[in-house]
């Protein structure tokens, strides 16, 4: 069990989607959101560097407590679609609020999360679930986000490290790409679909059927 997953991204021709620095049009940026809203999304999910601009960047050490809230998922009150989600596996985010321009944020995380961290998320009445314990278990994440969350419809947009983890791994199942009028020519920053970790061998390409 898991959402229809759309990985929907602005890029520019070389494939670059770092667009700080594009001066893109304003009506290129509502073009985007235009089409996203066409694919009646539950939710949309992104990394975490993606998603520190949006939780006023990333939490100060907690302080420890006397009794630790064991390491369980925790669904807000009062929480409902449309959601937010954010991959935060070691627990970093500071949210100021529960929600992003209304829709209710799901933090990610796994086991390296500090248990100190939770009733700082509880207290924002901010959503979590664990999914995996060194690392993130993607399969997990997504079979979380249907069965507990009833989300079928995902648009999964960025960055470029989790755009290829999900592709390497068969999860992504359509792309949604806006194509800039833009060469970035920058090297070293992020592309549409990054290796996470160099493998002794390339992994093979994904074929597309348009």
């Amino acid at each position: 069990m898991k959402p229809y997953v759309i990985c929907h991204m602005l890029a520019s021709v070389d494939g670059r989607i770092v667009t700080a620095d594009w001066k893109l049009n304003p009506d290129g940026r509502k073009e985007y959101e235009r089409t996203a809203a066409t694919y009646q999304a539950d939710a949309w999910m992104c990394g975490r560097i993606t998603m520190a601009a949006y939780a006023r960047g990333t939490a100060p050490a907690p302080q420890p407590l006397s009794s630790s809230i064991p390491k369980v998922d925790f669904i807000a009150p009062q929480s409902s679609a449309p959601y937010a989600v954010a991959l935060d596996p070691h627990g970093k985010l500071y949210w100021q609020s529960n929600t992003i321009d209304g829709d209710h944020v799901i933090a990610i995380l796994t086991e390296q999360a500090s248990s100190d961290y939770l009733p700082f998320l509880q207290a924002q009445h901010v959503s979590y679930l664990f999914a995996g314990s060194q690392s993130m278990d993607l399969p997990t994440v997504l079979e979380k986000l249907a069965s507990i969350f009833q989300i079928k419809t995902l648009l999964l947009e960025g960055g470029g490290k989790i755009n290829g983890t999900m592709l390497r791994a068969g999860l992504i199942d359509e792309l949604s790409m806006l194509l800039a009028p833009i060469a970035d020519g920058s090297s070293g920053t992020p592309t549409l679909f990054d290796v996470l970790q160099p493998l002794a061998a390339p992994p093979a390409a994904v074929r597309l059927t348009l």
